[in-house]
């Protein structure tokens, strides 16, 4: 079942990041499986057993419960609870392990590859409980997909994804109430004021997904890694110099909705000049992904640029033409590839 998301782009990286992005989400298990999953992948490891994914699950799962307790909306979870148990050192490990594998499972292995009420063209496992035997096999497609240069990127994805639901699950903010806010300075999102500021995690790491980690403007692939020389740089779509004018006008420019991740070359070619308009169809696109994704990023965008498509139309075009109006020229990238959304 394809999402918009995947329409023009069947890729197993899209696939991979449909799953993470907009699959149903009444639990936290779905983004610990996916780590447990990416931390366990080796060549020629043709399935993994319920016993070997219920280490790095139960222990994704303790983590995130240690800084946030709110991993579900459910009011109450046999296997939570054995997390917390192990917590409070009431149980230990190895009877944590055997909880995991009873309770830990239960629906996430067959949810896993849904999105949209239908499985993935490719999928990555296949289930297999026969025997006597709980495992997993593991397909072609997945190890393919390790292959890709994005499947780096993956982790730090789906940890972003993980720390927006849990935040927006905890804070028990409405969802019309809810906004996502940047830092420039730290290159991080947040919820708050200066007076109860709740980081969430890295902008690079919760945009790059919706990007498909590709450079906004040429496509070529980017990298979200910190350390690395050529780490993609957070730029402001419509440039940061004009705020004034599009504040006059009630549009945040720090908003998500402006946010865009690029080649750091690209970035400093680009500098404060306007993007060629054509752009502005891709900008528009990128930011319904977020929508489409569901909470909390979509919210975020429907707060700050409109509630119905047509709006958010509107809004993009009135802020393109106020950022024109106080440029000298359009800018495009030398040299850039076919993009697909």
């Amino acid at each position: 079942m394809n999402t918009t998301f995947q329409i023009s782009d069947p890729s197993l990286e899209s696939q991979w990041r449909a799953i993470i992005l907009f699959g149903k989400n009444s639990a936290t298990y779905k983004f610990a499986f996916a780590k447990s999953i990416l931390e366990l992948l080796e060549p020629n490891k043709g399935r993994l057993s319920l016993e070997e994914l219920a280490e790095p699950f139960s222990r994704f799962i303790v983590e995130h419960l240690q800084q946030n307790d709110k991993q579900g909306s459910s009011k109450s979870s046999t296997f939570l609870n054995a997390c917390r148990s192990f917590i409070q050192h009431e149980i230990d490990r190895d009877q944590l392990i055997q909880q995991t594998i009873k309770n830990g499972f239960n629906n996430v292995i067959d949810a896993f590859q849904n999105v949209n009420g239908g499985l993935i063209n490719n999928v990555f496992y296949q289930k297999d409980y026969t025997s006597g035997k709980k495992q997993i096999v593991l397909t072609d497609d997945i190890f393919k997909l390790q292959e890709s240069t994005q499947f780096i990127n993956f982790n730090q994805e789906v940890e972003a994804r993980w720390k927006l639901v849990e935040t927006a699950w905890d804070q028990n903010i409405n969802s019309n109430l809810l906004e996502v806010k940047h830092d420039g300075l730290n290159e991080e999102l947040y919820i708050g004021d200066f007076m109860r500021r709740i980081t969430i995690t890295s902008s690079r790491d919760a945009l790059n997904g919706y990007q498909k980690g590709k450079c906004f403007y040429t496509f070529n692939d980017i990298y979200i890694q910190k350390g690395v020389y050529n780490i993609c740089a957070v730029d402001h779509f419509l440039p940061h110099v004009n705020k004034r004018s599009h504040f006059s006008e009630k549009a945040n420019i720090n908003g998500v909705w402006n946010l865009v991740l690029t080649d750091p070359k690209v970035n400093r070619a680009k500098g404060a000049k306007i993007p060629n308009r054509k752009y502005l169809e891709r900008l528009y696109n990128r930011n319904e992904f977020y929508i489409e994704s569901k909470h909390p990023l979509a919210e975020t965008i429907i707060y700050q640029t409109g509630d119905k498509p047509y709006l958010r139309r509107r809004f993009l075009e009135k802020q393109y033409n106020i950022a024109l109006s106080n440029s000298i020229q359009e800018w495009t990238p030398d040299n850039e590839l076919p993009g697909n959304f």
